[in-house]
């Protein structure tokens, strides 16, 4: 364990750090919510009013020169992760930036080898999903960066990023990608790629990670695997988001803990080619608050990251290729 608490400071303050990042460093004993970027507070979304204590700036190039902060959490939008990523690291910071890591191969490249020259930890935060549907047909006058047709926006980096990460890291990296990317929704001013559909071919199997806003279901599916001597199929979202945003942390009763009624379905082929079906109990999930205890260990211990930037990168050019093929209609060989 380790034997000094880390000053972590956090650079935006919209849902990601409210949800996502606050309530995971609180949790964790080595992690100190020291300082944070806000730059236009607002009577009822002020950081410090909601944060006694914790010190506030204005702008994210005077808090990296703050020789007390040992971390910095990147949780803007994408389109500024390699500029805010860049600068944290060329101020000796150790850094942990919000998915997607950013929007381009090159970038994550330069900012892998800035990371290693200046002998400091990068990380990236990935939850997992692998099928991502709701119905939500209209966009409501949204403003998120999701919505916008800009680097790193659209439901392959939104969504697909935490997607394809999960496959990836199951079964490694596929042979060829072959993708659909566009709009569900008739109110897209915009123009952004609202649904994705990426299937990834391997030898002897494929995936497939798909994100869609029009899908009128009474309960989303989750995960679809299918083999030969049975399959498994899991509705609902992950419960350890709903319990964030309702304001209860990692280590309470119950947290991350789904009802029994939300357990998936375990389809089995027997010696007989009966098939069976039956509720399969859920595994005690890790807290998403690991990621940040497991990125402690890795700074005192020297080791390795939760997420390598390496892989995240991988993702990275995973979703570039998705891109190219959905615009040329063809299949492309992976050349990560």
């Amino acid at each position: 364990m380790a034997s000094k608490s880390y000053n972590v400071g956090i650079i935006g303050y919209g849902a990601s750090a409210k949800v996502f990042h606050i309530p995971l460093i609180e949790v964790v004993p080595e992690l100190n919510f020291y300082a944070i970027v806000q730059r236009h507070p607002a009577p009822d979304n002020d950081a410090i009013k909601a944060h006694p204590g914790v010190k506030g700036y204005r702008a994210a190039e005077d808090m990296v020169k703050d020789t007390t902060v040992d971390i910095v959490v990147v949780t803007t939008t994408p389109t500024t992760h390699f500029e805010l990523t860049k600068l944290a690291l060329e101020n000796g910071k150790h850094v942990m930036v919000e998915k997607p890591f950013v929007p381009t191969s090159k970038e994550a490249d330069e900012l892998i080898v800035l990371a290693k020259k200046h002998q400091k930890l990068l990380t990236v935060y990935q939850k997992f999903e692998s099928h991502f549907d709701r119905y939500k047909p209209s966009l409501a006058g949204s403003k998120a960066w999701k919505t916008r047709p800009e680097p790193g926006g659209g439901a392959v980096y939104d969504l697909g990023a935490h997607m394809i990460d999960q496959v990836v890291h199951v079964f490694g990296l596929p042979r060829r990608v072959t993708a659909f990317l566009g709009s569900q929704r008739m109110d897209n001013p915009n123009g952004y790629d609202d649904s994705c559909m990426v299937l990834m071919h391997y030898d002897g199997m494929m995936a497939m990670v798909k994100a869609a806003v029009v899908s009128a279901e009474d309960k989303q599916m989750r995960f679809w695997v299918r083999g030969e001597k049975g399959s498994y199929k899991k509705f609902h979202e992950d419960c350890q988001e709903e319990h964030l945003t309702k304001g209860m942390k990692p280590g309470e009763p119950g947290f991350g803990m789904e009802p029994e009624k939300h357990q998936g379905t375990l389809t089995s082929v027997g010696s007989d080619n009966m098939i069976t079906a039956a509720p399969y109990p859920t595994i005690q999930p890790l807290p998403y608050s690991t990621i940040y205890s497991q990125f402690v260990d890795a700074i005192v211990n020297k080791d390795t990251v939760p997420v390598r930037p390496e892989d995240a990168r991988a993702v990275i050019r995973i979703i570039e290729l998705a891109k190219q093929s959905s615009v040329e209609g063809r299949t492309l060989d992976v050349d990560v």
